[in-house]
């Protein structure tokens, strides 16, 4: 009875978008503004209804609500045209709730305990991701992939996402000695997701500039060189910059905040507006003095890290909480439909299994064993955090970005939809068994 509310979903999901172009026709036919209005209302609906609708539907099963937001948006790709032509809007859309999500990958992770992590978590995290992008692009060479389809590729798969994984971690009760992985797990996602947003603009930005990224040798030569090196330090060096600023714009909100609960104030329900505008804000400042914003969202977010255990933050982060899952990451996740059709999906269908499953069993153990080789921690640890590797929604934001730049790389898309469709649903499904079989449970 419960998969039959996912084949509802799906035949209504269909239905809407055989209608779709009927509509949509209509649509257009109001003209000028009111067309624009109306396509952006029409765009927002299918969001905000099918969004609900996934979760509601995945609700006892095995498949995440986000690997069927994603489905259901390819399937709903006639209907979610107009996105497809308003490629700024789309761009805008993803990048704007991508900052909103990682703020509050910072704000998961407490800052005291990141500290007793945070070499392991750098490395992971830095070195892990270059481990993994050279490894994943000589495997999709090996796959046949063109130098630079490749190059793009394995720079956005190289991010990892907290979508899936900090709901996995919280239905586990893990060892004391072993609880650091936890952490581990979700600021790793949180901070290359950065690494990963920084790579995948300097990757681009060589492919527009003419380069052919046919071989190791040639990738790294140019990703190395001297102008490259400048601009990526650049980017950290600033992005880490706005974040400290967006921080002590927070770190005066909670001032604020505590001052008034102790004075026996209520919470205000306006001072949402606040912890949505933070990480906007902070995005725009890394932005204008070119730094990476999305470092900045999330440096931002774990050094502001609003305090769970006080009562003056309960229905903020409540509040937060409830936007992220209903409205942020269905958003970003269905916004795939607009750029991946069914055929294009099925064409793709033998070749985005290889590929994920290369990048899970190859590529990710590759990276956590290499990159975690000089920070002393156990070979438990590093097997459970070589099982904790899905992608998602920044990855599904870098490949929208990248596509709006490059629309003739048509692949990207779709093997982005596979690997996250594989990895969300197969590796939250396992990581509590690979930790029951690694004895790290209570």
């Amino acid at each position: 009875m419960q998969y039959l509310k996912i084949v509802v979903v799906a035949c209504l999901a269909w239905a809407v978008n055989a209608l779709a172009p009927a509509v949509l026709e209509r649509i257009v036919h109001l003209g000028g503004t009111e067309t624009a209005i109306a396509q952006t209302l029409w765009c927002l609906s299918l969001f905000l209804g099918f969004g609900w609708a996934c979760s509601k539907a995945a609700e006892g099963t095995i498949f995440p609500s986000f690997t069927l937001q994603l489905l259901v948006g390819i399937v709903l790709h006639d209907a979610l045209a107009p996105l497809s032509v308003q490629l700024t809007l789309a761009v805008v859309v993803c990048t704007a709730l991508a900052a909103i999500i990682l703020k509050a990958g910072g704000d998961e992770v407490d800052r005291q305990e990141f500290l007793k992590i945070a070499y392991p978590t750098v490395m992971i995290a830095v070195v892990g991701y270059l481990i993994t992008f050279f490894v994943t692009y000589v495997l999709l060479l090996a796959l046949g992939l063109e130098g630079n389809t490749a190059a793009l590729l394995a720079a956005i798969l190289g991010s990892t996402d907290p979508a899936a994984l900090i709901p996995t971690l919280k239905q586990l009760t893990i060892k004391a000695e072993y609880r650091r992985v936890s952490d581990m797990a979700v600021a790793e996602s949180a901070l290359n997701d950065a690494v990963g947003a920084i790579f995948t603009s300097a990757i681009a930005a060589m492919v527009i500039g003419g380069a052919k990224l046919d071989s190791v040798q040639g990738l790294a030569g140019g990703l190395f060189s001297p102008d490259n090196l400048l601009l990526l330090g650049e980017q950290f060096l600033w992005g880490t910059l706005a974040g400290l600023v967006g921080w002590a714009c927070m770190y005066a909100f909670e001032h604020y905040k505590r001052t008034n609960h102790a004075l026996g104030a209520d919470e205000p329900i306006y001072d949402f507006a606040i912890a949505l505008g933070g990480p906007l804000v902070t995005f725009m400042f890394a932005q204008l003095i070119h730094g990476n914003g999305f470092l900045a969202a999330f440096i931002a977010g774990l050094l502001g890290n609003f305090n769970r255990g006080s009562q003056a933050f309960h229905s903020l982060i409540h509040s937060m909480e409830t936007k992220i899952e209903s409205v942020a990451k269905p958003t970003i996740f269905m916004m795939v439909g607009p750029f991946v059709a069914l055929p294009d999906l099925a064409s793709t269908a033998g070749l985005g299994l290889a590929v994920a499953l290369l990048f899970m069993l190859v590529a990710r153990p590759m990276a956590v064993l290499l990159s975690l080789l000089p920070t002393g921690m156990s070979m438990k640890e590093k097997l459970f955090l070589c099982a904790v590797r899905e992608t998602g929604v920044i990855p599904v934001v870098l490949a929208v970005m990248t596509v709006a730049q490059l629309p003739q790389m048509t692949q990207l898309m779709p093997l982005t939809a596979w690997v996250v469709i594989w990895t969300l649903t197969l590796l939250p499904a396992l990581t509590p068994w690979w930790a029951r079989r690694l004895n790290i449970l209570q």
